[in-house]
């Protein structure tokens, strides 16, 4: 189990992370989400060593993070830390050696990511002469390449073509298969939606949401209605009580109820606009869930 425990960290009077912790299991991915700024690459930096934390700690089986254990994990920083003058081949092969791998393996583990990765005919080439998104995939092999028990991924997929995308979300998932717990931040979060076991929403440093996706679907369950009226006039729902206007396109309506609002009232106003054909409760998408863990609570609902 790779845990993350209250972790708490100020940069001067800027508290950046407060409390934070999750965990996640090993063969299972986790998408960690939040806004620029939240805290996620801070919280991924802790767990690398690269920055210390105020308070908390980072753990992998038990046993707090220290440099033997974070050279047993394959991490991809959101800055690329690759070496522009350097051979694909050879960078991929050298990141492998510095994770403790002969020369051999080496050797071999680079050849195999390279493939697997799309960059074959690129292998010759310095990493200066390619385009970001094929960079960005030669800093994901050099993730991959020490087969690491742990994958810590900040931004994996910024910058890539869909092909990319696809072919770095099946190698992530055959290193869930495989056992390697995967933690990966990213602001595409169909991405996350599709790919991840388990969610964690970052918001002014704290965790305010955490779950498989299923689970934070439930807790919004109940919540929200798809109305479709298709000679509906348009903004019919804002006259009625207790309800927010989600979304709203060629007489598609998505509905939050709110303040005691009521479907049938909802129902009775759809009816009185047009032929409804559609009228149903809807599961929250993982953008919806996103935005409602992420606001910022007004002054009333502090108050209250």
């Amino acid at each position: 189990m790779l845990e993350f425990d209250g972790l708490h960290k100020s940069f001067g009077g800027n508290r950046v992370l407060d409390g934070v912790g999750f965990t996640v299991a090993p063969g299972s991915m986790f998408g960690f989400c939040g806004s620029n700024g939240a805290g996620k690459t801070t919280a991924m930096r802790i767990a690398m060593g690269l920055v210390r934390a105020d308070a908390g700690e980072v753990r992998w089986r038990g046993s707090v993070l220290d440099q033997g254990l974070r050279r047993r994990i394959g991490y991809m920083p959101e800055e690329r830390g690759l070496y522009p003058k350097m051979k694909v081949g050879e960078q991929v092969a050298y990141f492998a050696r510095l994770h403790g791998l002969d020369g051999a393996a080496a050797s071999s583990a680079a050849d195999e990511w390279v493939e697997r990765l799309g960059l074959a005919a690129r292998r010759g080439d310095p990493v200066e002469k390619l385009s970001l998104g094929n960079q960005q995939r030669v800093q994901l092999a050099a993730a991959l390449v020490s087969r690491p028990e742990v994958l810590i991924l900040d931004e994996p997929f910024s910058g890539l073509d869909p092909i990319g995308v696809d072919s770095l979300a099946e190698a992530l998932l055959g290193q869930a298969r495989a056992g390697v717990p995967v933690i990966f931040s990213s602001h595409q979060l169909d991405l996350v939606e599709r790919l991840c076991d388990s969610v964690g929403i970052l918001a002014r440093g704290r965790m305010v949401a955490t779950g498989s996706v299923e689970e934070l679907r439930r807790r919004g369950a109940g919540r929200l209605l798809r109305v479709v009226v298709p000679d509906a006039a348009p903004h019919w729902a804002t006259t009625v009580p207790g309800v927010r206007v989600v979304s709203e396109q060629a007489g598609d309506t998505v509905l939050e109820l709110v303040d005691g609002g009521d479907d049938q009232a909802v129902l009775a106003a759809a009816l009185r606009t047009g032929r409804v054909t559609h009228f149903a409760w809807q599961q929250p998408t993982l953008v919806e869930l996103f935005r409602e863990a992420v606001a910022v609570p007004t002054p009333q609902e502090v108050a209250a």
